[in-house]
């Protein structure tokens, strides 16, 4: 290709977008009498009333969140949903003003994110929320900056950027309530290891203030890579989230199972049982918890009320720090001598 040539096309493909951006900023005789109206005028005042709220992306993906007699519930799953996170979205939403007017041609929907969300190249997120009374729907597309987004009520043929900034997901994972558990490690007395592969071992100390864990089981003629090799294992469930979450069932045909059992000062015992799904696959626990005596049996009853009967797709990292094998708290051993 000519350099000639090239310029040409560089100047064509810089004619298109400048076109574009014209395009969509120009609403011939819209003015700014719409700034400051709400874009989902009611919603504010009805908050309290939803009872349903519908997210869908492009491709079918969708998550429906229902309020249920206790807590919101993410359909998909039969799992709680993250009330703070839902709430901040319908805040939001009844907070969302025009601050102006953008296109009202179909055409030109794509480049703000805007389109139907039937289209299989959709960018935006479709947002129902459903009261006894009322409908709002909303079509939420791109970011315009840090505060403002591009959003078009649907059915509506006016676009608009409006303000606060709106982002939202539509696979069910991202509405689920991340928390499964959380156990600080100034709690934690003991943890005993036993890996689908490899050594057997436990940790242990007398005393919280303990300044570090002992190890229990490390083979003849091998050390520890230093004092505090085993220290970070105690913070394993710190504020554990998940990734994903499912009905729990049995584990895949060949699946090597791995085993931790925590214990705590004031008798908590919290047993983890976990796999990877193949080679590089995702990592799943299941949790169990019981423990002896009035407060610890009773916040056991909490922790399995919560747990019992779901399976977590957990962080590889943090997989990795609950199921530590031996090998990772050894020093290297020494290189033979020739």
């Amino acid at each position: 290709m000519t350099p000639r040539r090239l310029g040409l096309l560089l100047a064509a493909s810089l004619a298109a977008l400048v076109l574009a951006v014209w395009v969509v900023n120009r609403q011939p005789g819209a003015g700014t009498s719409a700034a400051g109206k709400a874009v989902l005028p009611g919603l504010e005042n009805a908050l309290n009333s939803v009872t349903e709220v519908r997210i869908t992306g492009a491709g079918g993906v969708h998550t429906i969140i229902d309020k249920g007699a206790r807590h919101w519930l993410v359909r998909e799953r039969g799992y709680p949903a993250d009330s703070g996170k839902l709430r901040q979205l319908l805040i939001e939403l009844g907070d969302l003003k025009i601050v102006e007017r953008k296109t009202r041609l179909a055409r030109n929907y794509p480049i703000l994110g805007v389109q139907n969300v039937t289209s299989a190249k959709a960018d935006g997120k479709r947002i129902d929320v459903i009261t006894p009374h009322k409908t709002w729907s909303l079509i939420v597309g791109d970011s315009a900056n840090d505060n403002d987004c591009y959003v078009r009520v649907v059915d509506h043929k006016q676009s608009l950027l409006a303000s606060p900034l709106v982002m939202v997901a539509a696979k069910p994972a991202r509405w689920v309530d991340p928390v499964i558990l959380d156990l600080g490690q100034k709690r934690i007395r003991s943890i005993a290891e036993r890996p689908a592969r490899g050594w057997r071992f436990s940790i242990a100390r007398a005393k919280a203030s303990q300044g570090n864990f002992t190890v229990q089981g490390v083979p003849p003629g091998r050390k520890l890579d230093s004092a505090g090799a085993a220290d970070e294992m105690a913070s394993a469930l710190s504020d554990l989230t998940l990734e994903d979450v499912r009905k729990a069932g049995p584990p895949p045909k060949g699946a090597l199972l791995s085993h931790a059992l925590f214990a705590t000062f004031d008798g908590l015992e919290v047993d983890v049982t976990g796999y990877q799904a193949g080679k590089g696959g995702k990592h799943y626990i299941d949790v169990l918890a019981h423990g002896s005596g009035k407060k610890a049996a009773a916040q056991a009853a909490r922790i399995d009320a919560r747990v019992r009967g779901w399976q977590y797709q957990i962080p590889g990292y943090r997989y990795r720090q609950i199921f530590q094998p031996l090998s990772g708290l050894l020093a290297p051993l020494p290189h033979p001598k020739h």
